[in-house]
Order: structure tokens, then C-alpha cells, then sequence
């Protein structure tokens, strides 16, 4: 089966740096105060319970053989408390770090959101929505933690490591030396299974990144599947993508139990020869107190070693992590506010193309050197061939993309040089695919303009034919039609979207193939609104039903890399161009 997007993989494989690391040093050093306590708290935590062997040896050495038991009970007391200070230390600490990494969840999420709401057209159009959604969340997810009880538990560990190498030769110099033996043993073992462990874990992150865009598109596309008897062609897909994803995690397991698995082997076969070298070789300088501290500390001091070379794999996966959240943070917003972009004013609505021409790809030009001009309060309707550019026309207008040569002039104010939220916030675009954000009819007719009362929405829905669907719902206004309104038809979608631009009150309106999906009742009940909606405004229509825009003062037909004809109806049907041809054409069809 050939590849496609969602079987790429994201190239995760990077060489150690700690450039994105110092980067993240914004995040970290928002709560350094709470990590510098949790730092304290958990190295008494740690100091506190490397007590524990040595009162446990005094007690075997001493107090039992002379049968001392007030000062066994003593020392059980100071034990025990040992422990609890220890233990609450601990959660304190856990406590403490958790809210800090919530928190660092919080602050990098936020701004990896904030910064994609900028982010043009072209971003979205060239990426699945499921890989950018697992890097808002799977990677945001992963790197919080190493950023934040990492750091910590990295300096942690190397204190943890000397206070337990001082404690071992403070109770034993030469068993000490027999512990230290196994060092380079298990540093061959990490230098060659850790390479392979992170590579592995890697991988478990592109498989999950793989099957999350695929579902996310499966899900969204879930009709259309249907409606094709998709099935399972597209379970054979996912089926292939899942069972990628649990072979990697399985292989990432494996390799990751070699490492367990290893140190706990080091670990007894230290144990054993500290038993064996202590009982047989050391007597009687070494008690047998001597010997229970030791295999103890001997038992704790691999636990650091392995949690370091596990830091130092989090480290690695994380800055890869890290490296992809700062790329999405570092992609560039094409279309932005410029340098001294000023407020547009309340315009009148006159559009002015000056010589416009406009690449999707950089290579091949959809609009070339365009220029028309467009009178307050007209309507204009924009036919052609389909990729013509009649769309194209209208996102440019909405400043959508960057033109590549020429302006665009409202009002005589070049819409490159104001801000993209005075200029917006003039216009209404209706577009054919009517999006419906999850909750109920009223905050999605409020969308654009959340001030508006519930009797302004209500008026507006009265304009444009939807109140009387909207009541027989069961609550009405307030009914909740779920993610992508899907309780509702794409007719009443359409109505819905009709009233939330009505409601906005724009001065520029912008209409693409937006009566689509309404049947013509409807349509012809919805003309007396369309009228009242386009009164008094300028307005851009693209419809393939040339005979919903008869009565348009304008009609371009766009082709050819430009308007190769402009008139009225009357006028163009006298011309007997592509016009005429086309128009005639779907009569003939009716």
C-alpha cells in the first residue's frame, strides 16, 4: 500500500542540546521559588532515611546482643520518625511539583494556542489536524514533567548518589570498593541499551502521532465514509496504524526491561558479594550489622545511578518534544498586523483591487495583475469555472493570504497597512461549509458579536427565515446542537450561520455558494432577507444558481487569471460571451 501523511513520521531523532532546554528556562523560572522548596524537602527527605541502616546496624551490633530493650525502643522511636519525616517531605514535595507542573502545562499550552489562532490559511492547509492536535497536547503532556520534577530529581539523584557513597564508606571503606566494582559493568550496559531505549520510545511517539491524525480525519469524515462504504478499506488503515503503534510500544517495553532488569541483576549479584566477601574474607572486622547497612545502602545507591540514565533519556525525548513545540510556536505568521498598522475606520464599503496578483504555491499564479473597482453599497457576483479564483478573490478582500504583487484598497486605505481585527470586524463572510461550534443556537448566532441581546438574535433569525425551526426545537434558542452542529441540516446550518453575520452588522459582505444546501422554499422565503441583509452594504456573492444572482448590480466572470467579463445580467446576456453561454446552459439543463 503506498504511504501517505499520516504514515510519515515526525523526525524525533535529534542530537542532544540543551538549546531548547535553556528555552524552556522562561517556564521553569516562573516557579522557581516552589521548585527551590520541593528541592529542599526532598533532599532532607533523602538524608533522613540514609539513617535508617545505621540505626538498624547499632541495633544489631549493640543493643540486641547486650538485650538493652529501653534502648531498642529508643531507637524503633527515632526509626520510626525517620520515616514520617521522610514520608511527609515526600508528598509535600509531590504535592508541590505536581501544581508546578500543571502549571508549566498550562503556560506552554497556552501559548502554543494563542500563537496557532494567527496562524494563516496556509498553515492549516498543508499539515493533518490531528498531528498539530497531538503536539498541543501528547508532547505538552510529556515534556511537563521532565521540566519540572526532572530538573529536581536530576540534582536529587546526584545528591542522593554521594550522600549514599559517604554513608557506605563511613560504615565500610572496603565493601564499599566492592559496590563501586559494579559501576562500570552497568555503564556498559546503559551505553549500550539506552541509545536504543530512547529511539524506541520515539517511535511509540510517531506511531501515536500517526493514528491520532488519522482518527482525527476519520471522525470528522465519518458520513462520507459511509456514504462511499469506506469501512474497511479504512479499518485495514487504522488496524495498520494501531498495530503499528502497539508494536512499537511493545518493543519500547522489551528494551526498557532489559535496563530494569539489568540493574536488579547488578544489584544482587553485589548483594551476594558483599554477603560472600563479608562473611567469608572479613570477619570478624565486619558485623553482621555492618553487613544488613551495606547491602542496603548498596541496594539504594544503583536506584540513583538508573533514575539518572532515565532523567538523561527524558532529557533527550523531551528537548526532541521540546523541538517541535517551539517549531509550531516559531512558524512565522504570514499574515499579521504590519509595522505601524494603523485602525481601519468605519468604511463605506468601497473595494479597489490595484493591479493584484495572488500564488497559493509560489509557482503557478491563480490571479494575475486584477484590477477592478467596486462602489459602496454594490453587489457583486462572482461566477466562472470552477478554480477559477472566485473564492481566492473573496479571501484575499478578507486578507486571509498575502498578495504577491499589487494592493488591495478600502475605502483608499490598503488593507495590508491596518490592523487585521478593525479590518474583520467590518466584514460578514458566509461560507458554503457553515461551521457550528459545539453548544447552544444562541451563542453561535452570538458568535461574533457577544453583547448582542437575546431580541436583537431573535429579529435577526426572523430576517433570515430560521426563527420558525428554532422554536419547535425543544429549547429552542437555548438547544444544544452539538460539536459541528450536527442536529441541525446543512440547510439549517446555513440559516443559523445566515443570522450570526446578519447579527454582526458588517459593512463589507462576502457570500460563497452560501444558500447551497437550502432548498429553493426556502431560498425564495430567505430572499426577502437576503434583500434587508445586503442593504446599504457592499457585498461579494459567488453562486453557481445564476439565477439567485440576476439581480446583482455587477457580475464578473472570472477566468483566465482575471474578470474577462463584467456587467449587469442584461448586459452580459446581450454580449453573448462566457456569461451568456454559461448562463444558458443551465437552463437548458433545468
Amino acid at each position: 500500500m503506498a504511504r501517505n501523511k499520516f504514515d510519515v513520521d515526525e523526525t524525533l531523532e535529534t542530537p542532544f542540546s540543551f538549546t531548547h532546554l535553556k528555552r524552556a528556562g522562561k517556564y521553569i523560572k516562573r516557579h522557581g521559588r516552589p521548585m527551590t522548596v520541593a528541592l529542599i524537602l526532598s533532599a532532607l527527605a533523602a538524608v533522613t532515611t540514609l539513617f535508617g541502616p545505621k540505626i538498624i546496624q547499632y541495633a544489631l551490633d549493640n543493643t540486641i546482643p547486650q538485650k538493652d530493650v529501653p534502648q531498642l525502643i529508643l531507637l524503633s522511636v527515632v526509626l520510626l520518625i525517620t520515616i514520617i519525616v521522610s514520608v511527609a517531605f515526600t508528598t509535600i514535595r509531590s504535592r508541590m511539583m505536581t501544581r508546578v507542573g500543571q502549571e508549566i502545562i498550562y503556560d506552554i499550552r497556552k501559548d502554543l494556542f494563542d500563537h496557532l489562532q494567527e496562524l494563516s490559511f496556509e498553515y492549516y492547509d498543508n499539515r493533518p489536524h490531528g498531528k498539530i492536535l497531538t503536539r498541543i497536547v501528547h508532547y505538552v503532556n510529556n515534556v511537563s514533567d521532565t521540566l519540572s520534577n526532572g530538573i529536581i530529581n536530576f540534582v536529587l539523584e546526584v545528591f542522593n548518589l554521594i550522600f549514599i557513597s559517604i554513608f557506605m564508606i563511613a560504615t565500610s571503606p572496603k565493601l564499599s570498593l566492592l559496590v563501586f566494582a559494579g559501576i562500570p559493568i552497568f555503564l556498559l550496559l546503559v551505553f549500550l541499551i539506552k541509545p536504543a531505549q530512547r529511539r524506541s520510545w520515539q517511535q511509540v511517539s510517531n506511531k501515536s502521532s500517526n493514528m491520532n491524525a488519522y482518527l482525527h480525519e476519520s471522525l470528522d469524515g465519518a458520513k462520507i465514509t459511509q456514504l462511499f462504504t469506506r469501512e474497511e478499506e479504512n479499518k485495514n488503515i487504522f488496524g495498520r496504524l494501531n498495530k503499528n503503534y502497539r508494536d512499537a510500544w511493545m518493543k519500547a517495553q522489551y528494551i526498557g526491561n532489559l535496563v530494569w532488569t539489568s540493574v536488579d541483576n547488578i544489584s544482587v549479584w553485589v548483594t551476594a558479594a558483599l554477603y560472600l566477601i563479608g562473611v567469608l574474607a572479613l570477619q570478624p572486622s565486619v558485623s553482621f550489622g555492618i553487613i544488613f547497612a551495606m547491602t542496603t545502602y548498596a541496594t539504594r545507591f544503583w536506584q540513583p545511578i538508573l533514575n539518572i540514565a532515565n532523567l538523561y533519556n527524558n532529557f533527550v525525548n523531551a528537548i526532541a518534544y521540546l523541538e517541535r513545540i517551539f517549531e509550531t510556536m516559531d512558524e512565522p505568521v504570514t499574515v499579521s498586523d504590519a509595522p505601524g498598522a494603523k485602525e481601519l475606520p468605519p468604511i463605506t464599503g468601497e473595494v479597489t483591487f490595484d493591479h493584484v496578483t495572488f500564488s497559493y504555491d509560489g509557482e503557478r499564479n491563480i490571479l494575475e495583475n486584477l484590477s477592478f473597482q467596486v462602489k459602496p453599497g454594490e453587489s457583486i457576483a462572482l461566477v466562472g469555472p470552477t478554480g477559477a479564483g472566485k473564492t481566492t478573490v473573496v479571501n484575499l478582500i478578507s486578507r486571509f493570504y498575502n498578495l504577491n504583487g499589487g494592493r488591495i484598497l478600502m475605502d483608499g486605505h490598503d488593507i495590508s497597512q491596518v490592523t487585521l481585527h478593525s479590518l474583520r470586524s467590518q466584514m460578514g463572510i458566509m461560507l458554503q461549509d457553515s461551521f457550528i461550534f459545539s453548544g447552544t443556537i444562541m451563542d453561535n448566532i452570538k458568535y461574533g458579536r457577544l453583547d448582542a441581546t437575546d431580541a436583537e438574535v431573535k429579529k435577526a433569525c426572523e430576517t433570515v427565515c430560521a426563527n420558525e425551526f428554532i422554536e419547535q426545537m425543544e429549547l429552542g434558542y437555548y438547544t444544544e446542537v452539538n460539536e459541528r452542529g450536527s442536529r441541525l441540516s446543512q440547510g439549517q446550518k446555513q440559516l443559523v450561520a445566515f443570522a450570526r453575520t446578519l447579527l454582526a452588522d458588517p459593512r463589507i459582505l462576502i457570500l460563497d455558494e452560501a444558500t447551497s444546501s437550502i432548498d429553493a422554499k426556502t431560498e425564495r422565503q430567505l430572499q426577502k432577507g437576503l434583500n434587508e441583509l445586503l442593504k446599504g452594504r457592499t457585498s461579494f456573492i459567488i453562486a453557481h444558481r445564476l439565477s439567485t444572482i440576476k439581480n446583482c448590480d455587477k457580475i464578473m466572470y472570472v477566468s483566465n487569471k482575471g474578470i474577462t467579463e463584467c456587467g449587469s445580467h442584461e448586459e452580459l446576456m446581450a454580449k453573448k460571451g462566457d456569461y451568456y453561454k454559461l448562463y444558458t446552459a443551465q437552463l437548458q439543463d433545468l
